[in-house]
């Protein structure tokens, strides 16, 4: 992937990772797009950054991101890069009475939400690069989110195979596999004592510029390398009781 000259549409781009990929990406002289639902916190980027370009979307609502894609095609039709970074996730027992309702939420924000959103941005004659944000937990569980998990190893999986699938179209496809960071994803205060993202921006941003298009950082560069046995002691670390 070229890092410069660039226009970039970064899904659930105003917070976490999105607004640390957001920054950096400004930074190495890209036109970036950001959608979220929180109109406010889209005007709080735009503010920081002038050069931002903001959208209102929830990705979970299947019209809603057909009005994206029709958006871009009218306004932004030079777009090249689709950064699918969005997601939730839950804290759910799988007896709470609500875990389908919120199960379902996750899929469609997860799974469903970028799996459409490629199908679409397909017909950008522009587009050359998709990166998919996965996560260390495609590969190890913390069975506290065991749906966010499961969506992720989906979604890792799916990259894969999108990779392979897509080289024939010169569409450059990189997973972006974060381990965990200080940010609010599921809940504010629960990852207080991970890293800081800009320090997993540093080293991806690294690896980009080496060529590599599986991006790892501390955990989940040692799972997604892991052998059985590494993965197994790292499920019985993180899941005790």
């Amino acid at each position: 992937m070229q890092l410069a000259n660039n226009k970039i549409l970064i899904t659930g781009g105003a917070s976490g990772i999105g607004l640390g990929l957001t920054e950096r990406f400004i930074k190495e002289n890209n036109t970036v797009i950001i959608c979220g639902r929180r109109e406010s916190v889209l005007n709080e980027v735009a503010g920081k950054f002038p050069g931002v370009i903001t959208k209102v979307c929830d990705l979970s609502d299947e019209t809603e991101r057909v009005a994206l894609y029709n958006w871009v095609v009218e306004y932004h039709s030079d777009l090249n890069v689709l950064v699918n970074n969005a997601g939730i996730q839950q804290w759910i027992k799988i007896d709470a009475p609500d875990f389908f309702k919120r199960a379902k939420d996750e899929l469609a924000t997860n799974i469903e939400a970028p799996l459409h959103l490629m199908s679409l941005f397909m017909g950008l004659k522009s587009l050359n690069t998709i990166i998919n944000v996965t996560s260390g937990l495609a590969f190890v569980p913390l069975t506290t989110v065991p749906v966010y998990c499961a969506t992720k190893a989906f979604f890792h999986s799916f990259t894969v195979s999108a990779r392979h699938l897509l080289k024939a179209k010169n569409i450059e496809v990189i997973e972006m596999i974060p381990p965990a960071l200080n940010t609010d994803l599921g809940g504010k205060g629960l990852h207080d004592a991970f890293p800081p993202v800009s320090d997993f921006i540093e080293a991806v941003f690294e690896q980009l510029k080496q060529g590599k298009t599986e991006l790892t950082f501390g955990f989940s560069e040692a799972m997604a390398n892991g052998g059985p046995e590494d993965i197994k002691a790292a499920f019985n670390r993180m899941n005790v009781g």
